[in-house]
């Protein structure tokens, strides 16, 4: 058996950086893909989602110019083309992740193989074993199939199975209203599919406000998503189009294809867990504590496959505040970072902290001001006005709580309030701040002023 000082399983937004980071501070360390190099974010998730949202957004852009004067012709997307950009920017991603890995030498070694735990800090990695005093599991995770009748006489497509399409779905059923049922459905409406999103709840996203889920419902409908909401599925079906949803009250949705985006869970089934006496949860999630330790001693895990937000960001941020646990830094703990987050919708959904209905259900004293996108100049110049904004305070200290914001760029606009969070600085900062005139930000400027305390500053 072959020893390491760390062995890390997956190549994913977490294990690549701190293997390289390691390997820097001289320790030897061996990484295992069974997949392709970058895990998720780069094959199936961020990259490719987001290069293809951007051409569908111009596709869209340009059958609206006629809002701001200007007429254009007919237009179309050049499906192949559009999926041949995605593919060569995923590659370049790819290769990107491999040339990181190979350029630290004999203290860093990559291997591609399927990596299964054959003791507490041993694995078997394409027959051969290797061990270590340190173990990180980096694995990820994958769509969910929903236990329905029928399902399996489908060729269901999931997030990774949809970017792999060679033609353009004729009418697209997507089953999920989350944050990839709302991206891929937006998506391949604009690139010209029929598109109808189905989930059991009564509005999309349904762990944001009811604001928050009207103003994207009411942007769905203007481009001709049809919804179906508070609908439950009780059978799928095969048909000679594609498939078909039976619906609970009788009724029948019919498309050429079917969309899968009903959540995720941990690559652990065959990670051989029980040989190294790791503890799971009811749902596969490896249990850790606050520095990401295991219930094994040396064997560490972070990233998807942990109970945790499943956000690229976060898995990458895990990685730094692990290393400073494997390195004897100082450094803040698991619990005590803010999480941000984007739906890369258009608008796009942003959000920090507590909302409205976290604080009361928490108790949390808050000061609470809301505006509509729209009365931003600089939306009403670009003709972006869909959407709605709120900040909440603590009335004692004027430390911004928790802020969301609907509206063009709102993943970016939202760093603004995560970063006097960070830095534990009030919303002053942003009242007695000079801001850019005409600019998104401004926005940011006048919904914080509308606060009873800064609204005669």
């Amino acid at each position: 058996m072959e020893t390491f000082d760390v062995l890390i399983i997956g190549t994913g937004q977490a294990g690549v950086p701190l293997a390289t980071r390691l390997a820097e501070e001289g320790k030897r360390v061996l990484i295992a893909e069974r997949g392709a190099p970058g895990g998720t974010c780069v094959n199936t998730g961020c990259t490719p989602t987001k290069t293809l949202i951007a051409t569908a957004r111009a596709a869209h852009v340009a059958r609206t110019a006629a809002r701001l004067g200007v007429h254009v012709g007919d237009v179309s997307v050049d499906f192949a083309q559009t999926f041949a950009r995605k593919d060569e920017i995923v590659k370049r991603w790819q290769e990107g992740v491999v040339k990181r890995l190979e350029a630290h030498g004999d203290k860093l070694r990559f291997l591609h193989g399927h990596a299964r735990f054959v003791g507490p800090r041993e694995l078997d990695i394409g027959g051969q074993r290797y061990g270590a005093q340190t173990v990180v599991v980096n694995v990820g995770a994958r769509p969910v199939k929903p236990k329905l009748p029928g399902i399996e006489t489908v060729d269901a497509l999931d997030n990774g199975s949809a970017l792999a399409l060679k033609a353009l779905p004729k009418h697209l059923l997507v089953l999920g209203g989350g944050y990839i049922g709302c991206e891929l459905g937006q998506m391949f409406r604009r690139f010209g599919a029929e598109v109808t999103l189905v989930d059991h709840g009564p509005r999309l996203l349904g762990r944001e406000a009811p604001e928050v889920s009207s103003a994207l419902e009411e942007v769905f409908g203007a481009e001709g998503i049809q919804l179906r909401l508070g609908a439950k599925v009780n059978e799928v079906r095969r048909t000679p189009e594609g498939a078909a949803l039976v619906l609970e009250d009788g009724r029948t949705l019919t498309g050429s294809h079917l969309l899968v985006a009903a959540g995720r869970r941990p690559n652990t089934d065959d990670l051989g867990c029980d040989a190294a006496g790791l503890r799971l949860d009811e749902k596969g999630f490896v249990l850790v504590d606050d520095q990401y330790r295991t219930n094994v001693p040396g064997v560490f895990a972070l990233g998807d496959a942990t109970p945790q937000p499943q956000f690229t960001h976060t898995s990458w941020d895990d990685h730094r505040l692990l290393f400073n646990v494997l390195s004897g830094r100082k450094g803040k703990t698991r619990s005590e970072r803010i999480i941000p987050y984007t739906v890369f919708t258009d608008p796009q959904i942003a959000g920090v902290g507590l909302d409205e209905r976290e604080a009361q259900r928490r108790g949390v004293p808050y000061e609470v001001a809301t505006m509509p996108f729209g009365n931003i100049a600089r939306a009403i110049e670009t003709d972006e006005t869909a959407g709605w904004m709120q900040v909440l305070i603590d009335p004692g200290t004027e430390r911004i709580l928790g802020a969301r914001i609907v509206g063009d760029q709102a993943g970016e606009l939202i760093h603004l309030f995560v970063s006097l969070m960070e830095a534990k600085a009030t919303a002053r900062a942003i009242v007695d701040a000079e801001f850019v005139h005409p600019t998104f930000a401004e926005g940011v400027q006048s919904l914080v002023m509308r606060l009873s305390r800064y609204s005669l500053s």
